[in-house]
């Protein structure tokens, strides 16, 4: 007779959970608060990864061994060079102490210059950390070139290892480099010459100040307070100051429409849809440097959408209503105030993403209000988006999802430390060096007060923004769904003007330039110096920048990134002025300003609004 099938033939997934579903949220939760969100499980997996297939790569480990002999000799010998060049030559070539007395007892005039030496390693040229004149002395020079050279043969150990999954060699690259960032001689105050040089100079004062400095940090990081300078700058006051209306107020967006400056303007409006991770303003810094300004100064009716800063009341918010509410809601106010006209439609960064699945919706239905779309540092195609990808894993997202499943939101706080440790170096070393070791706090700028003015994730959006756009690349792939329809990028064939910025940790360019093999349209890119968001925020007339640019035309043979490099045009200063010839290139003859609002959507204050207000 045949036994009944016990409970645990059934296939795992028909199983009630029901101590998985009370337990692990919550333990991962906690977790998640002791590590940051970091996975520990992620680093370990990396880790061992990474450790066994070294151990079962004995050619790899020779060469480790053999690199790691010849930079031990190389810095011997530099380390040898400069020290005889300390202790037994003077800077003009004549005898130090020593070699000078032996001199004077036999009554001889001093040596003549020794033979130029050649250093068996040199000093970095272009590492900022070791730029001051004062590395150059010793010993301090040996200690930079001996960290330097440590660095290389890390490098070298946690990268190209056979059989390492990419994910975790990139993983232990950077945990790496972390690491030794940490040892770092200029982050000592017994191995940084600049810092001794100051405290020799004001006595220990700088220490004092740096302390007090720290104190203050620490303080505004227990009271959730912005940093020291941001209190100079507020929205409203002296950011985000183009004259303007607040024309439409929803649960989710707050729609700026800006006052003319011109007696005529383009007939076609520019609605801009900024990114959520962070608030509006950064296209409206300060007056000379506030790409909106800059649009209406040039004769456009200007309109941009304010995100409202989400709370734990808005858990359940997704991708769709940032969709519905946000941009479909905004084009539809656009349409009403300026009647019987396409719209040039502008996204920056997840702003820019979100841009691109409306307009892949529109084409797949027929819906021809878009004139162009302009996307800046805006991904469309996932599959290698940069070194944010080393926090998004199964493993990281599992904490995340637990943590934000008790907060309902993802902190700011997490959003910036990411972008923290992707450029740590600029945004935290460098920073404690003159804060605390040299007791100079550098000024706050507007760009700066900004980055510190977060705003929060909704847990279901930013659950689907990871998982569905990095992990599963859904919307390269045409599996992304828009009213239950999938939706093709290859259906947009709007004139595109593409921007992208060199050093963006954020949006590679290289990943930034993928949408000219997913699209047929025309595509204008523009790649400028500067990074995710000081390239953007790029007024003319700074003579250190310049951009790169090339058109390729609908239905033209893709190009990738390396020969486009090498075609593109190189112009100096702001890519502005570029973007601004190509807008005008799509716009019709001059016409007179709209009204400010129009039936339904009447003024309902004035710019910047509320949300942006919202902490």
């Amino acid at each position: 007779m045949r036994m009944p099938r016990s409970g645990l033939d059934n296939p795992p997934s028909t199983l009630p959970s029901p101590f998985a579903d009370a337990l692990d949220p919550a333990f991962r939760a906690a977790l998640a608060q002791q590590v940051a969100s970091l996975s520990p499980m992620a680093g370990v997996l990396s880790a061992s990864d990474w450790a066994m297939h070294l151990a079962a790569s004995p050619g790899k480990c020779l060469d480790l061994l053999r690199l790691a002999l010849q930079k031990g000799d190389a810095l011997l010998r530099y380390a040898t060079e400069e020290a005889i060049d300390q202790f037994e030559l003077l800077p003009d070539g004549v005898q130090g102490p020593q070699g000078a007395q032996g001199a004077a007892k036999e009554g001889q005039a001093a040596a003549t210059p020794a033979p130029p030496r050649h250093p068996s390693a040199k000093p970095p040229t272009q590492d900022p950390r070791f730029a001051a004149p004062e590395w150059q002395q010793w010993p301090f020079n040996v200690l930079q070139q001996s960290f330097s050279l440590t660095e290389e043969w890390w490098a070298a150990a946690t990268r190209g290892v056979w059989g390492v999954d990419k994910h975790h060699e990139d993983i232990v690259a950077f945990a790496a480099r972390q690491m030794l960032d940490v040892f770092s001689p200029g982050n000592q105050l017994l191995t940084n010459p600049v810092a001794l040089q100051r405290t020799r100079e004001q006595g220990g004062m700088n220490l004092v100040q740096g302390a007090l400095n720290a104190l203050d940090d620490g303080r505004r990081t227990l009271a959730g307070e912005p940093p020291a300078g941001a209190e100079n700058f507020a929205a409203g006051q002296n950011l985000a100051v183009t004259p303007g209306k607040v024309v439409l107020k929803n649960h989710l967006i707050e729609l700026l429409q800006y006052a003319p400056t011109t007696e005529a303007v383009h007939p076609e409006p520019i609605l801009i849809t900024p990114a959520w991770i962070m608030k509006y303003y950064i296209l409206d810094l300060s007056p000379h440097n506030s790409l909106v300004k800059y649009l209406v100064d040039h004769g456009y009716t200007v309109f941009c959408i304010s995100w409202k800063n989400p709370t734990a009341e808005d858990r359940d918010m997704s991708l769709d209503d940032y969709l519905n509410l946000g941009f479909r809601a905004a084009l539809a106010a656009v349409n009403a105030i300026v009647p019987e006209r396409k719209v040039h439609a502008v996204g920056y960064c997840l702003g820019g993403t979100l841009l691109a699945i409306a307009a892949a919706a529109m084409a797949r239905d027929g819906d021809e209000r878009l004139a162009t779309m302009t996307l800046f540092a805006a991904q469309t195609d996932f599959t290698e988006p940069g070194e944010l990808a080393l926090f998004i894993d199964e493993s990281q997202l599992s904490l995340l999802e637990a943590q934000m499943n008790v907060t309902g939101y993802l902190r700011a706080e997490q959003m910036a430390g990411a972008f923290q440790m992707l450029r740590s170096y600029d945004l935290l070393w460098s920073r404690m060096v003159n804060d605390y070791l040299l007791g100079e706090r550098r000024p706050l700028n507007d760009l700066m007060a900004w980055n510190a003015d977060g705003t929060r994730m909704p847990a279901t959006m930013h659950t689907q923004y990871l998982r569905r756009l990095f992990l599963d690349d859904d919307l390269s792939e045409g599996r992304y769904h828009v009213d239950d329809k999938p939706v093709s990028l290859g259906r947009i064939t709007l004139p595109t003007f593409m921007v992208g910025t060199e050093t963006d940790h954020v949006a590679p360019w290289r990943s930034v330039h993928k949408l000219h093999y997913l699209s047929p349209a025309e595509i204008t890119f523009a790649l400028t110096s500067g990074g995710h968001n000081a390239g953007i925020v790029s007024p003319p007339g700074n003579p250190h920048r310049h951009h790169r640019i090339l058109t390729r035309p609908a239905g033209g043979n893709y190009v990738d990134p390396d020969d486009w490099l090498a075609l593109a045009e190189l112009r100096p200063d702001s890519w502005w002025p570029s973007w601004l010839a190509w807008l005008e290139a799509h716009a019709g003859a001059p016409v007179a300003p709209p009204a400010m609002g129009a039936k339904g959507y009447p003024p309902l204050g004035e710019a910047p609004g509320t949300y942006v207000l919202q902490k």
